[in-house]
């Protein structure tokens, strides 16, 4: 008798070697696998008769072996199993490579379950490398009707996956819903046992539909329970208000060289106006790659430290704490802000430290997520502010919030990762939210193009002109080392060409993940200096770096990115006054690829990050596109992130129960639930 504990290693025809693979995708009993979700479907809902296919059709046929057998291909040196199936309608010609295997498994006479592309042969309809499954009862898993795929390793297939899931599939009746039956039914949500059926085994695309909202939901309401019990405990600390000092600020904003957009003036005075409350801040800042969020924080810092108190800046790299670092000094150098930077390989400050501590005398310290540790205490700290929010989990913003005795500091985060409203409700339920909509003006739109082998010589000719008039370049690459994958260009590679072959009379650079922190230290220092003119880089470049010389950003195995990742590299250049370039040179063998051209050509299209997030998860799914920031959320739950009346109710029910049930004493099923989720997402 199967329970939820029963270890997979326990289930029919799974042994040791298997279960270790389970184990890979985290997945250690039969509960573990219940609540594990598919990702997408392959439709073989169209069960067809041999004589009414057509080449183009994807198609679930049923019939008989008349004929199997291997052979070897002379030309390709591989093997290919040939099989003719008949039904009584006619006879269907099927092909497998590299599968001899298959004549030990199917024999002539066994009825067989085929579901694939129907394709032309000169002539003649063939089935190549189909699903197939031999019937040996009235249960077709793999080949018919709508059929689900999961996450696998390389060494466990779909079919294992979905056979252990069938076995475990009856448990879903002795699942408890915890959520409550008047929630559900003002919400018309389906209850869990349902949705774990139609999910794993669903009927029709309708299941799927109602199944993945309430799984959704599921997801959902237990962040935005967590968020509006963050929230309470926020209304309950106390802050040291910040009083904005409107002189200063209109001096310091008069002072600068350019003037700050609508967008900007309202973040800043949103910002200013939570950090002259009692209440400790919780804010999240967003604003797309060189909108201006940094100059938002400096308005912040500045007021905090006018006031006698001390501000923390912390980035996700050292590089990038550095770069603030400078860009703060540059700014306040007139103001007499005394600001330190401190990462694990050394500290730095623009004032005479005098042998005191540098934690008590720095108005503002800038540093990596390293500031935050417990055995650093910065005695006066009243605006923390993390940028790049994406990297930073809810504990950890909670840890920030928490540091000190009575009185805790404001929290404001950055982020350049464009989030739907919906999403960022979704996902940070707990911190308001402030939106940089508008890009600095006189900042041209870059120039992106699609180059192929063709106008390859010619782009490298005008970025040759280019780097003579004095401008830089990057050159980004998917990999690091030479792959066995044809044709996808490594960094190393690339920076050899680019070097010996292509400009040999210009000063390269390569950086890449895999170097130690001070070599990437000494190549980024040389490229804002202007001694490498051009640069070649794996994705370490994605977040941070800013050289306004930069003009021109290619990009090669471009479909590789995701469209939002490929946003951020193209923010790299287009920082100045300058006319700025991104080339997108896709891999030889998708050059061609209708998909491919089809997502690098939004790119080209559009230039906002929000819309091409959203192209992105309609085109690519969602994968990795919002890395943490969708963690929790399998593919088939990440359109309900989109769906902000589902996010608002869901939320406007959280924020009832906190606030009438604070302890849930009412809802112990609920405290249960929240206890467990807690505990698997440890909220990263």
């Amino acid at each position: 008798m199967i329970a939820f504990n029963t270890p997979i290693s326990g289930l029919t025809r799974v042994g040791e070697k298997t279960a270790a693979q389970f184990k890979k995708l985290g997945l250690n009993t039969a509960g573990d696998l219940l609540f594990y979700l598919p990702f997408r479907y392959d439709d073989f809902s169209t069960g067809l008769q041999i004589a009414e296919l057509k080449a183009g059709q994807t198609a679930n046929v049923i019939g008989t072996i008349d004929l199997i057998q291997n052979k070897r291909s002379a030309r390709r040196k591989m093997q290919i199993t040939e099989a003719l199936i008949r039904d009584d309608s006619g006879y269907l010609k099927v092909i497998w490579f590299n599968q001899a295997f298959l004549t030990r498994t199917l024999k002539e006479g066994d009825e067989i379950s085929l579901a694939g592309r129907i394709t032309d042969d000169y002539g003649q309809l063939q089935m190549v490398s189909p699903n197939y499954e031999k019937i040996t009862s009235a249960d077709i898993l793999h080949t018919k009707g709508l059929v689900p795929n999961y996450h696998s390793t390389e060494a466990l297939s779909q079919k294992q996956i979905r056979s252990c899931l069938k076995q475990v599939l009856p448990l879903a009746e002795k699942v408890e819903d915890w959520l409550p039956e008047n929630l559900r039914r003002n919400l018309n949500l389906i209850d869990l046992k349902k949705a774990l059926y139609k999910i794993h085994s669903p009927k029709e695309s309708e299941d799927i539909t109602k199944a993945a909202r309430r799984l959704a939901f599921t997801e959902l309401f237990l962040r935005q329970l967590k968020s509006q019990s963050i929230k309470r405990e926020l209304q309950n600390l106390k802050a040291t208000p910040i009083t904005f000092n409107e002189e200063l600020t209109r001096s310091f904003v008069a002072g600068l060289a350019f003037p700050l957009t609508g967008a900007q003036k309202k973040s800043t005075w949103e910002i200013l106006k939570d950090l002259g409350k009692k209440m400790p801040m919780s804010r999240l800042l967003e604003g797309d790659v060189g909108s201006g969020k940094t100059m938002v924080a400096i308005i912040a810092l500045l007021n905090v430290a006018a006031a006698g108190r001390q501000g923390a800046l912390m980035a996700p790299t050292e590089i990038l704490a550095e770069q603030h670092f400078k860009t703060l000094s540059h700014y306040l150098y007139k103001y007499d802000i005394k600001i330190g930077l401190i990462t694990s390989k050394h500290q730095e400050v623009n004032f005479e430290l005098n042998n005191k501590l540098l934690l008590t005398s720095a108005d503002i310290l800038i540093g990596t997520h390293a500031l935050i540790q417990s055995k650093i205490i910065i005695p006066r700290l009243s605006l923390a502010i993390v940028d790049e929010q994406h990297r930073f989990g809810v504990n950890q913003r909670h840890t920030i919030i928490k540091t000190g005795d009575d009185v805790v500091p404001h929290f404001l985060s950055m982020t350049a990762t464009p989030i739907p409203r919906s999403m960022a409700l979704a996902i940070y339920g707990d911190l308001d939210f402030s939106i940089i909509d508008e890009m600095p003006k006189g900042r041209l739109p870059i120039t992106t193009s699609l180059i192929n082998n063709k106008n390859r010589a010619e782009t490298y000719k005008f970025i040759h002109k280019e780097i003579k008039n004095g401008r830089q370049a990057y050159v980004v690459c998917p990999l690091i080392d030479e792959s066995d994958k044809l044709g996808v260009k490594s960094a190393k590679q690339e920076f050899e060409k680019l070097q010996n072959e292509i400009f040999p009379d210009l000063k390269v650079g390569l950086l890449h993940g895999k170097m130690k922190i001070k070599e990437k230290e000494q190549v980024m220092a040389d490229f804002v200096k202007n001694d490498i003119q051009i640069l070649v880089a794996t994705s370490v470049i994605e977040v941070g770096i800013d050289v306004p010389n930069a003009t021109i950003m290619v990009i090669e195995g471009a479909e590789r990115f995701g469209l939002s990742q490929l946003h951020q590299f193209r923010g790299r250049v287009g920082r100045s006054h300058l006319a700025s370039y991104c080339y997108l040179i896709p891999t030889l063998e998708n050059i061609s690829n209708p998909k491919t051209l089809e997502r690098l050509e939004a790119l080209i299209k559009y230039h906002d990050g929000l819309t091409l997030a959203k192209i992105d998860l309609k085109l690519r799914g969602a994968g990795d596109l919002y890395g943490t920031l969708q963690s929790g959320f399998d593919e088939s739950q990440i359109s309900a992130l989109f769906d902000f009346e589902t996010i608002k109710k869901a939320r406007d029910e959280a924020a009832k129960i906190i606030e009438t049930d604070p302890d849930f004493k009412k809802h112990p099923a609920i405290k249960l639930k929240l206890g467990e989720w807690e505990k698997k997402t440890h909220l990263e």
